[in-house]
């Protein structure tokens, strides 16, 4: 059985001080004893060493919002992955749609980025997804197969243990839109296949697909029930202690 995972993503979002205020609210509910949910929040970088020092040895894992494609350099502005792992992350975000669409970040750039943070040890949450244009033209199967292609096709290194997928529609992201539970589930299963290709059935059926389109209490459980999707990669929502824990909650009651 596949673990679900519910992440937060908070964006340009809480700075040091709101950081520790909604992770005291958070570990005020109880979070040690969760049978098959795993939960990860990405701080912008400032905020990670504060999420770092409160996290602790708690269940709660930290991921980076970004990461460089070279280790070290004269690239001003950037972290490199060992700068992440330093600071306690055990995860990050590639190729989230809006570093495709606001820094023109390529499907080559992703790979880069993937590769190196896992040869630095950081788990990749690959981030894959078409805008409204190209499902209205229907090519989103296109878009997005050609997304996780060029990643994984390319990089023989990556393995579920290493490597996860967030599908996020872009026309459901912060917009208020959702993709309804079954165009989730067919994006998640060709996915899944296509993965199956690159790599194999077995590695495949391991591999968390996470959801990444405004999922909130209203529709958690309707997408996670369904069999390819192995939780969400949740936005403004996960602002929210309060929000954020009721997703975790509703992951706890799915049966896979």
């Amino acid at each position: 059985m596949r673990r679900l995972l519910i992440a937060g993503n908070w964006k340009m979002n809480l700075g040091p001080a709101d950081t520790y205020r909604i992770l005291e609210q958070l570990s005020s509910r109880s979070l040690d004893n969760l049978s098959q949910t795993d939960v990860l929040v990405t701080p912008p970088y400032v905020s990670l060493p504060a999420a770092s020092e409160f996290l602790g040895k708690t269940p709660v894992q930290i991921g980076g919002q970004n990461v460089h494609h070279a280790e070290s350099g004269a690239y001003t502005g950037e972290i490199s992955a060992s700068m992440l792992t330093e600071l306690g992350c055990s995860h990050v975000l590639v190729g989230h749609s809006e570093r495709r669409a606001y820094f023109r970040e390529t499907d080559l750039l992703a790979r880069k980025k993937t590769e190196q943070a896992v040869q630095s040890g950081l788990h990749v949450i690959l981030c894959v997804g078409e805008n409204l244009e190209q499902r209205q033209a229907g090519n989103h199967h296109i878009v997005v197969m050609q997304q996780v292609r060029s990643v994984l096709a390319q990089l023989p290194e990556c393995t579920p243990a290493n490597l996860s997928i967030a599908y996020e529609p872009i026309w459901a992201v912060g917009t208020g839109e959702t993709a309804t539970p079954e165009q989730a589930q067919q994006m998640h299963q060709l996915i899944r296949k296509l993965v199956s290709d690159l790599w194999n059935q077995e590695d495949a059926e391991k591999l968390t697909i996470i959801y990444g389109g405004s999922m909130k209490p209203e529709n958690a459980s309707a997408l996670l029930h369904e069999p390819d999707v192995d939780g969400g990669l949740i936005g403004g929502a996960s602002l929210h202690a309060g929000i954020f824990y009721e997703l975790i909650k509703i992951a706890e009651t799915v049966k896979k």
